[in-house]
């Protein structure tokens, strides 16, 4: 009974476990062509991007730390950078899981963007 306890309970270890490390901090972030000399810049809302692979004992496929910028700046049409961003390495995988990078940071509106002369987070 204890051996089987106890490997239940290494067992709910192994499988529930998973690391998340930084992997950098940026001031002002995007992945995107700006002219910053001609914008008319406010802050927006905060969001997060994120890359991520299945691992089924090899994983398939490398997240990408420009993939999940790209997907948090293009949750506004708007946005163009990204302001007090985090980026982030996370991995969850015993034989099956995954890999991941997450980038959260404050939206930067360009309000001179057409269509976006009036935006209001």
């Amino acid at each position: 009974m204890k051996k089987a306890f106890f490997s239940l309970v290494i067992l709910s270890a192994l499988f529930s476990s998973g690391c998340a490390q930084r992997v950098a901090d940026f001031t002002l972030a995007s992945t995107k062509n700006i002219d910053i000399n001609k914008g008319d810049f406010v802050k927006g809302p905060r969001v997060k991007g994120e890359d991520s692979k299945p691992v089924i004992i090899f994983p398939l496929g490398i997240p990408n730390v420009k993939e999940a910028a790209d997907k948090a700046i293009e949750s506004d049409k708007c946005a163009v950078g990204l302001t007090d961003v985090t980026a982030d390495s996370v991995v969850f995988s015993f034989l099956i899981g995954y890999i991941a990078y997450e980038v959260e940071g404050d939206l930067v509106i360009d309000k001179k963007i057409s269509g976006c002369e009036n935006w209001q987070g």
